[in-house]
């Protein structure tokens, strides 16, 4: 006699035989692309809470608008190249730099570019002083306390390093710098700026624009020594090999994001923009990054540093 684990396992054989004779197969768990999740990793601004609260609504607009299962997962920033490397993810959301590196090393294609602030898809850098300080000019910087953003932070340490070093600043001979600790870095070195902890330091003009908008500092507490050229701002990019067809549904979502676009995330509809803190996306050619690269080779960083 059969038992009854006998017969389910008989039954579903000849499901399957069936299945093939007529030429389906049996469904794959999951939502979109066959049933396959799909990552996108989104490296951390400044917390990996403030980064999930910003980008969840975002992931879930994708998943909604493209049919694809796709999950939100957040990455140091220090961790983005090792993670991509072992094929975690076929999108990812990152600054401008990182991009630049995956580019170099992985040939990730370009897929959008974050709007926000005045400069849109660019941003900048700028030294700053407090006002009234003795230092008038990038000269007087000179054996002063100084204090950059994350070596990875394309307008906190890259863009500021090779302006100094356009100006005749060594700052591994010239300045006594530092990089502070933690989270919240940007803020840190403006408020260090602010009450004196340092002389001057380097400062995304994005984050001196916001911190002025919330009414953190004014206007009239700092002076910008001076400023970078624009270069571009995050940005999404995708796996090579990752279905084109993919890719541009993904871009168009993006492009098609306006102020009122909505997505449902744990029973609460949030603005999808208003959730992230940006104003949209736009196209960028892949040569405009091109500046990001002089910057990088000139000031010796990833992915072209020689040591």
């Amino acid at each position: 006699m059969f038992g009854v684990g006998r017969i389910l396992v008989v039954a579903g054989c000849i499901i399957t035989l069936l299945a093939l004779l007529s030429g389906c197969k049996p469904s794959s768990s999951g939502g979109g692309a066959g049933g396959k999740t799909v990552k996108i990793g989104y490296m951390l601004c400044n917390s990996e809470a403030e980064t999930t609260a910003r980008f969840r609504a975002l992931t879930k607009y994708l998943a909604d608008t493209t049919g694809v299962n796709f999950e939100f997962v957040p990455v140091d920033t220090h961790e983005v190249e090792k993670r991509f490397k072992s094929n975690e993810f076929a999108f990812t959301h990152t600054n401008s730099l990182l991009y630049v590196v995956l580019k170099e090393r992985f040939d990730v294609t370009l897929v959008a570019s974050e709007k926000r602030g005045s400069f849109g898809a660019k941003t900048g850098g700028a030294i700053i002083v407090r006002k009234g300080s003795a230092i008038k000019t990038l000269t007087d910087l000179k054996g002063k306390r100084f204090a950059f953003g994350p070596m990875l932070a394309p307008t906190g340490y890259l863009a500021e390093y090779d302006l100094l070093l356009s100006g005749g600043i060594d700052p591994e001979q010239d300045l006594i710098y530092t990089i502070p600790a933690g989270t919240h870095k940007h803020e840190k070195l403006i408020y260090g700026v602010l009450y004196g902890l340092y002389d001057a330091a380097a400062a995304p003009v994005l984050d001196l624009e916001i911190m002025i908008r919330e009414g953190k500092i004014t206007a009239d507490d700092l002076t910008i020594l001076a400023q970078t050229p624009t270069i571009p701002y995050c940005t999404f990019a995708a796996a090579k090999g990752t279905d084109p067809a993919l890719v541009e549904k993904v871009r168009a979502a993006l492009l098609a994001l306006t102020n009122d676009t909505t997505a449902e995330v744990d029973g609460e509809k949030l603005k999808v923009l208003k959730a992230a803190w940006i104003d949209g996306y736009e196209v960028l050619n892949d040569k405009e990054y091109d500046l990001i690269r002089e910057m990088a080779k000139r000031v010796n960083v990833a992915p072209y540093q020689k040591f």
